[in-house]
């Protein structure tokens, strides 16, 4: 056991890379300014109807806000103004990504965790958390599970720190998960973009995971205000050096990951703070590699096992001011793909994706094994948090079929090179929603055929209906190559795309 303690410990002792944070440094601070952010928010001014407008012009043209830009939209209280900003929010989405929403399913592969971040039922010192990690096998299982039941094509794995989840651990299941190829009612189910959530990683990790087909890398700051940070996250833990947090995404854009994700857990400290760092985070990516977050995660805090935090924080986020916060980021940063999360509630959810988010889960469970099992309810000690939304994936794609938006299964993108900065320049001039409302009919076809229950299947099919009559209208140039393409997947053809 002191063996298994000493290495424990150097293994925590040697995650930190000091000369890979140096490196992106000016000076010694990093490029969160606390006192420069908190200035802002006490001194800028509620704007006039005119700023306001030139403003949400910007958003319009696809140009990341400025600070000020930002914190004078967190200004606005006029009705009116708000009402604006709101509907230009939604403008801004179906611009750069149509009417589409992507779905995906979170997958927890084991809660041993080395750090005791304070609102987490995965810390180190829960005693009460039932603890496991998935072999391969078990992995393999729960993967047919999401892709041959269910329907998902894409998945968020998440990993806890710790030196039995290491590098190698995730190399090896990412691969694991890709291999497994299951029958469906017509065509097949398998998962084609594996994106991962998970601690900092060193540059050359990364390229081994870059290697093993890791789709978008995603490291949440939790919060950028620097005290928070530091009374949440104990110290002696790999967890508790924000620094080497906060350069993780320069890592992965060093190491050839192209679509990195950012975030914060709104409710550790001011929400407008959060906001203004998710921007300035934003901005220094594209300022030193040219791309900037291909998606943004604003994760509420939710009650978690045995985490005080999680239940009596005095930054608790009102549902008024979450959607409010998703409004200014969509304005904000609007060539982001945006993440609202099951932890919401069905209802915010549907607001939500109504002020311009993209990509949400469904069907989902974070309890680790928990796909494999049936069970009823969520148990506190196996979860990370507790869940807003359970609903199943048909259920959640007939939703999104009845607000007249189709669900898109596509990940022909990351296959054909349009990451990185490609992508995002596609997504600032509006070409990249052109392929993707074609690859979104096929692969919404495929999912109906494959895995739609009878009533869900109906109200997609008036979607396509739709989307089908648009495409001949608007792309009349590839209309007829995409109709041939369209009937191949109705006759049994799977995967093909634009």
């Amino acid at each position: 056991m002191k063996t298994i303690e000493r290495d424990t410990a150097q293994w925590i002792k040697d995650r930190i890379r000091r000369d890979e944070i140096a490196r992106y440094q000016r000076g010694v601070e990093d490029f969160i300014d606390d006192s420069h952010l908190q200035a802002l928010l006490q001194t800028v001014a509620a704007p006039d109807a005119g700023r306001v407008q030139d403003i949400l012009d910007k958003s319009l043209a696809i140009q990341t806000l400025t600070l000020e830009d930002t914190a004078q939209l967190l200004k606005v209280t006029e009705p009116g103004l708000y009402e604006r900003m709101q509907q230009t929010a939604l403008a801004v989405k179906k611009k750069v990504y149509d009417n589409r929403i992507v779905t995906f399913a979170p997958l927890y592969l084991g809660n041993y965790c080395v750090n005791r971040c304070a609102y987490c039922g995965f810390r180190q010192n829960n005693a009460h958390a039932e603890r496991k990690i998935l072999s391969l096998d078990e992995v393999r299982q729960e993967t047919r599970v999401l892709a041959g039941e269910i329907g998902h094509k894409r998945l968020i794995v998440v990993y806890g720190e710790h030196p039995q989840l290491d590098v190698g651990y995730m190399r090896d299941t990412i691969r694991a998960i890709y291999e497994v190829k299951e029958k469906a009612r017509h065509g097949g189910g398998q998962i084609r973009r594996v994106n991962v959530n998970a601690p900092p990683l060193s540059i050359g990790e990364l390229r081994q995971l870059g290697q093993a087909g890791l789709g978008t890398y995603q490291v949440f700051q939790e919060t950028y205000h620097h005290p928070t940070y530091s009374r949440v996250h104990p110290a002696g833990t790999p967890k508790a050096h924000y620094q080497w947090r906060l350069y993780s995404m320069h890592r992965a854009l060093e190491a050839g990951i192209d679509d990195v994700g950012i975030g914060a857990l709104f409710g550790l400290y001011d929400w407008r703070f959060e906001v203004l760092g998710l921007v300035q985070h934003s901005r220094e990516l594209e300022s030193r590699f040219g791309i900037g977050p291909h998606t943004i995660s604003f994760p509420r805090l939710e009650p978690a096992d045995h985490a005080p935090i999680t239940q009596d924080s005095a930054y608790k986020v009102s549902d008024a001011d979450f959607l409010r916060l998703i409004t200014v980021l969509r304005l904000a940063v609007p060539h982001a793909g945006m993440i609202i999360t099951a932890r919401e509630s069905a209802a915010i959810r549907r607001q939500a994706i109504m002020l311009g988010c993209t990509q949400t889960d469904a069907s989902t469970r974070i309890g680790v094994g928990a796909y494999s099992e049936v069970y009823d309810q969520q148990q506190a000690g196996r979860q990370q948090f507790m869940l807003g939304d359970t609903r199943s994936l048909d259920e959640v794609v007939r939703e999104f079929a009845d607000m007249g938006l189709i669900t898109s299964f596509c990940t022909a993108g990351y296959r054909c090179g349009r990451t990185g900065a490609c992508i995002m320049d596609l997504l600032r001039s509006g070409a990249e929603g052109k392929f993707c409302k074609l690859n979104a009919v096929l692969t919404f076809r495929e999912w109906l055929d494959d895995f739609a229950t009878p009533q869900t299947r109906a109200a997609g099919e008036k979607v396509l209906a739709s989307e089908l009559e648009e495409i001949k209208i608007r792309q009349p140039q590839v209309y007829d190559t995409f109709l041939a393409q369209y009937q191949r997947v109705c006759a049994g053809e799977r995967d093909l795309y634009f």
